[in-house]
Parts: structure tokens; C-alpha cells; sequence
């Protein structure tokens, strides 16, 4: 019993299957919370069960990255490029919020199709409304809006109650823990055979690996994730992106104002510059990521502009639309003429006006976006049932159903 999506085989679960994806799950997190004994389970999984390191895909953001982990594909198949894009046709600038840019089916849908109780739980509702595409009779919900959660739209109410605590903040780590303890109940209570938990990065935004914001944040996941595997259910974990430091020496954002300094060099107007890691979580990273696209005013300055971008010193590369969608699978049709992707260290905004910072003054800025926070672990709570498994090839967030469902 099995079903397929872009070449790809699943099998059908034959026991409870958990996949988790743990926003902006560096590797350092790992490695640190291992370090200060802080997370004995997803340390036994490194250790006894099945461990690899992978790679997300580009750009390394939220919303292109988890509909690659629910299709098994990069963004070249599945299009959804961002959180935020500029619409060719319209000239406007929108905010991803739903399915309507989606262009594959999803496992998730594939799964329900054939009768498999498929519970999915995000932290954004954004998100939320995308992971629900096709499904049929499955439970969706956002801890963001829990307590708005009907049998209709969702699949279960009276989230509040059923959990036993109030709707968190969006700007909290419970945002994510009470993704976790919806997954955990549902599991207890027997309501799914297929479940996809996926948090938000508000804690690694801004607490770096062995800190104590982020430990006690990860100590408080590992309980969870132990939880999920002590009531019987195969689990696999992984991120959808890294994280990390973008601030200057003395702790100032490193941030390099694309539009501004292209207007400075070829005129006001000269060309736009989209930020696709914006969404309405900004107050945590100020809308900064190290991936944008920019959209000349006339073509005939596209390569001018670009071997410009080139030369600064906040840049890593700089490509066309054509370049980069061969280099890094992302989709033609909706690139913007240049793609910029910054150093490690930096991130690029549009205007310094667009960019909120004030929240950032009691904490480093902390972003992802580029090819440097590509890394993250992907971890199974059993071993492989092939030796050898775990090198043999380069492992990709997006393979977890994969590993999950048939290794």
C-alpha cells in the first residue's frame, strides 16, 4: 500500500508516524543541547537511531521549506517561493498566506485521499492553510489560532479546554510547545496515524545555541519529542532552516540596504528589492533574511546592477533568474531578475525605512536565508533497516516522509 508524488513512492504508515519540523533547528542547538545534557531523547536518536546531516532548500525559509518537506521536492516543483513576493502581472507586493500558489499535490493530501487519519499542527495559521491543502476529513490547526479552531474549517474545537491552557503568544516559545502538546494528545487519545508538527523560530531568532533562553526552550521540546516516542510512535525530526548571527562587533545588525544603495548608484526607482522572509512575525528579525530578489526598472540594466551587487562586501553571490534557478532548484517564472544571497555574518533589507529594528536592542540579530543556514539535522527515533543508510547520499530536510515511511 503506497502512494505517489513527483516520482517518489511512500508507504503507508503501518504505526503511528510522527514528523517534526523544529524551525530554525541549527545544528548548533544540537550539538550544544547534547553538550549541556539537555536533550537526552534527540541525543539517543543521534546515537541509536538513524542521524544525518542535511540540507534545505533555497531560499532557507520557513514557508518554501516546509512545503518542500509536505511534497518531497524542491521549490522548482512545488512554487512556493517565499513568504512574501512581488506578482509580476500586478506590480503588487503580497504576503503568502494560503494554497493558491501551491502547484503540487502535498503527502499529507495523498495520504488522506486514501483513508490514512492525517493530523497536521503548525504554529502559523500563514502555514496552517497551506499544509491543509486537499486534505480530507483531517485535523489542522495553528496554535497561533487556537482558540478560533471549528469542526469545520478544522477538524476539532474548543482547543483551549482540550489542551488545558490559554492560546500563547506568537512571540514565545509556547507557540511552539503547544504545537508539540496538541501532537502529544492526539497521539494519547488515538486521533491520528499520520501526524506533521511544525514550530515556530521565534527562540532561535533570538537566543543562540547553549544560551539559556534557547535550553530551557530545547529541554522543554526533547520532553515532548520523548513523549511522542515512549506512547509508540515512529518519530523523525528535522528543520526547515538554520540560523545564524548577523550583527556587527558591537552588536548592531549588519544589515546592507539593497534598494537604498542601488538608488544611491543608478537613480531613485532604479529597481525594487523584495524580502521574501517578511511575513507578520517580523518583530524578531525586523523582516531582514539573507536571501532577496531584486527587479530591475529597465532591462537593459539588469547586468550592470548586477555585477555591482557583486562587489559588495555584504554579498555572497549574486545571480539572474536563469542562474539561479539552475543552481539553487528554485522557479523560473517566479524569480525576480537578480537573486542576492548574502554572507554568513550579514542580511539585506530593501529601504532602511521599511525595516522595524526596535525590537531588536536587547538581543543580537539572528536570521537565516542563505546558502549558510542550509545545514540542519535530520533524526529518526529507530535505525535505518539498511546498514549504512545514513551516508549514502546527501540527505535533504524534504526526504523525512521518505525516511520515515520506507527506511
Amino acid at each position: 500500500m503506497s502512494i505517489t508524488l513527483h516520482d517518489r513512492t511512500y508507504n503507508l504508515p503501518t504505526k503511528p508516524t510522527v514528523a517534526v519540523c523544529v524551525d530554525g533547528f541549527d545544528p548548533e542547538y544540537l550539538d550544544h543541547g547534547i553538550r549541556d545534557g539537555i536533550i537526552p531523547n534527540l541525543e539517543a536518536m543521534r546515537e541509536n537511531g538513524f542521524f544525518a546531516p542535511a540540507k534545505c532548500a533555497m531560499p532557507s525559509f520557513t514557508n518554501p521549506n516546509n512545503v518542500s518537506i509536505i511534497t518531497g521536492v524542491a521549490i522548482s516543483q512545488h512554487g512556493i517561493v517565499g513568504n512574501y513576493f512581488l506578482d509580476r502581472k500586478s506590480g503588487e507586493e503580497k504576503m503568502i498566506t494560503d494554497d493558491s500558489l501551491l502547484l503540487s499535490s502535498t503527502i499529507l493530501e495523498l495520504m488522506s485521499q486514501r483513508g490514512v487519519r492525517v493530523a497536521a499542527v503548525t504554529a502559523k495559521d500563514k502555514l496552517r492553510k497551506i499544509l491543509q491543502h486537499g486534505l480530507k476529513d483531517a485535523i489542522c490547526l495553528s496554535s497561533e489560532k487556537a482558540d478560533s479552531c471549528t469542526l469545520e474549517e478544522n477538524g476539532i474545537t474548543d482547543v483551549r479546554a482540550w489542551i488545558g491552557r490559554e492560546q500563547p503568544s506568537q512571540y514565545s516559545g509556547d507557540l511552539s510547545l503547544y504545537v508539540m502538546d496538541a501532537g502529544v494528545k492526539l497521539l494519547e487519545e488515538g486521533r491520528a496515524e499520520l501526524f506533521y508538527l511544525t514550530l515556530s523560530d521565534f527562540v532561535q531568532h533570538k537566543y543562540a545555541p547553549g544560551s539559556k533562553g534557547s535550553n530551557d526552550f530545547f529541554a522543554a521540546l526533547d520532553q515532548r519529542i520523548g513523549r511522542l516516542v515512549e506512547l509508540g510512535a515512529q518519530v523523525a525530526v528535522t528543520g526547515d532552516h538554520g540560523m545564524s548571527d548577523k550583527s556587527k562587533a558591537d552588536g548592531t545588525p549588519n544589515v546592507l540596504f539593497l534598494e537604498d544603495t542601488l538608488n544611491t548608484k543608478y537613480g531613485a526607482g532604479s529597481a525594487r528589492v523584495i524580502c521574501p522572509i517578511t511575513d507578520p512575525f517580523v518583530r524578531h528579525h525586523g523582516a531582514l533574511g539573507s536571501f532577496v530578489r531584486v527587479y530591475a526598472s529597465r532591462p537593459e540594466d539588469v547586468e550592470d546592477i548586477l555585477q555591482y551587487i557583486s562587489t559588495l562586501p555584504e554579498v555572497e553571490i549574486a545571480l539572474t533568474a536563469q542562474e539561479a534557478a539552475a543552481k539553487l532548484e528554485l522557479r523560473l517564472d517566479r524569480e525576480g531578475d537578480i537573486v542576492v544571497v548574502s554572507k554568513k555574518n550579514a542580511v539585506i533589507g530593501s529601504r532602511k525605512e521599511e525595516h522595524d529594528l526596535s525590537n531588536l536592542t536587547d538581543h543580537r540579530l539572528r536570521s537565516h536565508g542563505g546558502l549558510s543556514e542550509q545545514d540542519v539535522p535530520l533524526l529518526m527515533s529507530r535505525p535505518a533497516k539498511e546498514a549504512g543508510l545514513a551516508a549514502s547520499r546527501q540527505w535533504r530536510n524534504f526526504d523525512i516522509f521518505e525516511l520515515l515511511l520506507n527506511h
